[in-house]
């Protein structure tokens, strides 16, 4: 337990940190609580690998920086697997910096953070784990993860003081899988403060006019996220157009959504627009009329608090753990169905009123749930952890 007078020093473990973007909301999920229990008063460390990206880039030197008060320790990295970093010196890393009282290790199934959830019960130190929605075996290799989790990587989710669940949704995935849930803290992710952006860019890069209805989709173009219901919903509409920003998961799920686009003779209204960077993404939200979320597994879903920050209409399928704090009243949600999605959808469009409504609803929302109120939450987790310890 940290010392009478000293600052609480946390160490965050992740397998990408800012500024990968790339792997989605986590990552400044990550940064908002780190730069957040800086200011009020924690030491924070970060040991993570030197991705940015699902292709990279990987590197055999190490390299130190200091963000908003963070240091960070971008572990060498020299081979990777998909989104998984592998970093042999990371242990090195652990021993190096300051012993830290709690550990907050975010992922799973990563060699970085399964090796420090090993670190932190060799050296007696208690970590808290938060999966990211990761904890349920989903889509591809399935019956392979499975065995994983109960060999492999058995120990991460057993041995962590507490963890730590962003939503309902996530939280019923820890129970499923046999966690208690007195072991389990349900702290969603704060809404960020976006400064207001003049709309207009968007819609000059697509060529469609300032009245022309207009549908944005942010994050991994991936399966289960729910692209190939909202090409469909377009299809349905007279006249929307969608944009899709996000970087492609490398399963073809880009072309795949460029096939039925064509099929369904609405090549010309589906956008596939690749990354942007995330202060990008920010100014894009202000030209849509409709920020669309339609996910089959969503365990929070930050465009979704961006866009509340900005006061856009939403549109969420109940599967999303965000529609918790939104809706009903600062968003539309609709269950994870092709024909609800588009009726959803249709009647968004169809009636400026209730999206004005539901984005001013949304924007009060995300004020209610800044990010100093939940690392307020954060801060009473790691608290509640080091008093057991100390107890014992």
């Amino acid at each position: 337990m940290s010392e009478p007078g000293r600052p609480m020093h946390v160490l965050f473990v992740a397998p990408a940190f800012w500024p990968a973007t790339a792997f989605g909301g986590p990552v400044p999920v990550m940064r908002e609580l780190a730069t957040g229990l800086v200011g009020i008063g924690c030491t924070v460390d970060v040991v993570t690998t030197s991705l940015t990206s699902a292709r990279g880039p990987r590197s055999r030197r190490t390299r130190v920086e200091e963000h908003a008060g963070t240091t960070i320790a971008y572990v060498a990295t020299p081979f990777s697997y998909r989104w998984m970093g592998f970093g042999p010196t990371a242990p090195l890393w652990l021993e190096r910096r300051p012993r830290p009282d709690v550990v907050h290790v975010f992922g799973f199934r990563d060699p970085v953070g399964s090796t420090a959830a090993a670190w932190c019960r060799v050296r007696g130190i208690p970590y808290v784990f938060e999966a990211l929605g990761m904890f349920r075996p989903k889509l591809r290799k399935v019956g392979l993860k499975r065995a994983l989790d109960a060999t492999l990587f058995r120990h991460v989710p057993s041995g962590a003081a507490r963890l730590i669940a962003c939503s309902a949704i996530e939280r019923d995935e820890y129970i499923a899988r046999g966690v208690s849930p007195t072991r389990i803290t349900v702290r969603p992710n704060g809404f960020p403060r976006i400064p207001q952006s003049e709309p207009g860019s968007l819609r000059v890069l697509l060529g469609i006019s300032s009245d022309a209805p207009l549908v944005l989709s942010v994050g991994r173009v991936a399966d289960g996220k729910g692209l190939d219901l909202l090409v469909r919903a377009v299809a349905d509409s007279r006249n929307a157009h969608l944009a899709i920003v996000g970087p492609d998961d490398g399963h073809g799920t880009s072309a795949r959504l460029r096939r039925l686009a064509s099929d369904l003779d609405v090549a010309d209204r589906v956008h596939l627009l690749g990354p942007f960077d995330h202060d990008r993404v920010l100014t894009t939200l202000a030209d849509a009329n409709v920020v669309a979320l339609a996910s089959a597994h969503e365990n929070f879903g930050m465009i979704a608090a961006e866009a509340a920050s900005a006061g856009r209409a939403i549109l969420l399928t109940d599967r999303c753990g965000v529609a918790e704090i939104l809706g009903p009243a600062g968003a539309l949600v609709v269950p994870y169905d092709r024909e609800a999605v588009s009726r959803g959808l249709d009647r968004l469009l169809a009636d400026p009123a209730l999206q004005a409504r539901l984005g001013g609803r949304a924007r009060e929302i995300a004020d209610a749930w800044s990010w100093r109120r939940v690392v307020d939450l954060q801060k009473a987790v790691y608290d509640d952890v080091l008093h057991e310890r100390n107890a014992t």
